[in-house]
């Protein structure tokens, strides 16, 4: 099975990591167009070069403010015509406990983590009602299923999409609009590395989380593209990714008041960064 040929595809978050694998893995389905976006110029350049065969237009954009996101759906119509898949990639991390963490860091993270989501899909959802068939994937994660401590930025926004996206998805059922949200687990990207680190945490915890991820990340960005793409096309409204995600969505499920301490026992890892 392959995608529609006449499909159009836009992704975000598209300068690297998930979203840079998925462009070229769905350029290689010879679908009608790709748009990707980002804020970083360059990365997302790298990725259009990486691109052969298929029209791809690039937008450097912000997807936290509603403006941009608007400019560039008109964008995407004026090169392409037409929107088919919406693919919501975009999010960033920062790192620190609720008390470490300011107001502004919160902000940040879930203007682009959360508010990106609606924003995409919001500007984008008249266009793909416009198709006969279309499909919009909202990329939650991992900790979107499990809230470990540490985490309570990130966890709140990948929790506010995964809630979004399936009420979204109830509200177009039976409609000719696909709804997907994707969990991913370890996956070998740099959002580590690139996260913020919040206001009042100590700087050598970015170090610290970055050896931490390096240890627990085992699927590569390009295994991820493939399963969402799999989960895209067999309409899979729920998309986990790694063994690990399926081993978190369990035992959150069978052990929701004790699934952080069972989940470092049987990985052998600590999810805190903090010295106890």
């Amino acid at each position: 099975m392959t995608l529609d040929p006449k499909s159009v595809v836009v992704i975000t978050g598209a300068a690297s990591g998930i979203g840079r694998a998925l462009a070229v893995r769905i350029a290689s389905e010879g679908v009608a167009g790709i748009a990707i976006s980002d804020v970083n110029e360059a990365g997302l350049n790298g990725t259009a070069a990486m691109i052969t065969g298929v029209p791809v237009s690039t937008h450097v954009m912000d997807v936290s403010k509603l403006d941009d996101v608007k400019q560039f759906a008109g964008g995407v119509i004026a090169k392409h015509g037409r929107v088919t898949h919406l693919i919501n990639n975009a999010g960033v991390g920062v790192l620190g406990s609720f008390e470490q963490l300011s107001i502004e860091d919160f902000e940040w993270l879930m203007g682009i983590n959360f508010w990106g989501v609606i924003y995409g899909c919001k500007v984008f959802l008249p266009l793909l009602k416009a198709q006969p068939q279309s499909h919009i994937v909202n990329v939650s994660s991992v900790f979107g299923l499990i809230a470990p401590e540490e985490q309570s930025a990130y966890c709140s926004s990948k929790f506010a999409v995964r809630g979004f996206t399936e009420s979204l998805r109830h509200e177009l059922a039976g409609s000719t609009v696909s709804v997907s949200c994707v969990h991913p687990g370890g996956i070998k990207t740099n959002i580590a590395r690139n996260s913020r680190v919040g206001e009042n945490t100590p700087e050598e915890w970015k170090q610290q989380g970055a050896k931490f991820f390096d240890k627990v990340a085992k699927t590569s960005p390009e295994t991820a593209a493939e399963v969402i793409l799999k989960g895209i096309k067999e309409q899979n409204p729920r998309i986990l990714i790694g063994q690990d995600a399926y081993a978190i969505s369990t035992l959150s499920r069978l052990f929701p008041a004790k699934y952080l301490r069972m989940i470092e026992r049987l990985s052998g890892h600590k999810m805190s960064l903090r010295k106890k």
